[in-house]
């Protein structure tokens, strides 16, 4: 689906797109170009050594992350859709290809435990190789196995009337998505 935008671009907007698909990245600079909070989902979901919150501390937390007028929100988490697209004005799917995906989850997956970068302050979260490459919990293992059901959830879900207010952006791959910023830079500066 093409993107409509009018003068003014939306201010409070969901990147959603499967892991590996460059998520963070555009909604980081989305949210630079259009002078708006960034929220990263899973920085709210994710607590101290992985633990993971009741669905009432989610959404509380979400709620609060999402309380002002001006926002991109980065991230997936279907539990969440009541509560971010109550207020969201467009969600941009970053469709890219399958190979560009996993390509991408493998180089950050290599790269985080090669580092063992913190991933959200004050967590204790890190990577490892053995977490990214042998578990089940593996981010790899999650690219491979999720991408076509999300695209098919996806694709239905920019179908469905109950999100009739919702203007869904499907950007498939990084030529679109880096145009898409183009355009939203260009509508900005009128």
């Amino acid at each position: 689906m093409q993107p409509r935008l009018s003068n003014s671009p939306p201010k409070r907007i969901n990147v959603i797109g499967c892991s590996g698909s460059g998520k963070s990245t555009f909604a980081r600079k989305l949210a630079r170009r259009i002078e708006a909070r960034y929220v990263e989902l899973d920085s709210v979901y994710w607590g101290p050594n992985w633990t993971e919150p009741s669905d009432e501390e989610l959404f509380q937390n979400l709620n609060t992350e999402l309380l002002g007028e001006s926002w991109v929100l980065d991230g997936n988490y279907s539990r969440t859709v009541p509560v971010k697209w109550k207020r969201v004005q467009s969600v941009i799917w970053l469709d890219t290809p399958f190979l560009t995906t996993l390509a991408q989850a493998f180089r950050r997956a290599i790269e985080r435990a090669w580092t063992k970068e913190e991933i959200w302050p004050g967590t204790g979260n890190r990577e490892s190789f053995r977490k990214s490459f042998f578990s089940r919990d593996s981010v790899l293992l999650w690219t491979l196995t999720s991408y076509r059901p999300l695209r098919k959830r996806y694709l239905g879900i920019m179908k469905d009337p109950s999100y009739a207010h919702i203007e869904f952006v499907q950007l498939r791959g990084h030529a679109k998505a880096n145009a898409y910023l183009e355009r939203i830079r260009s509508s900005a500066e009128l």
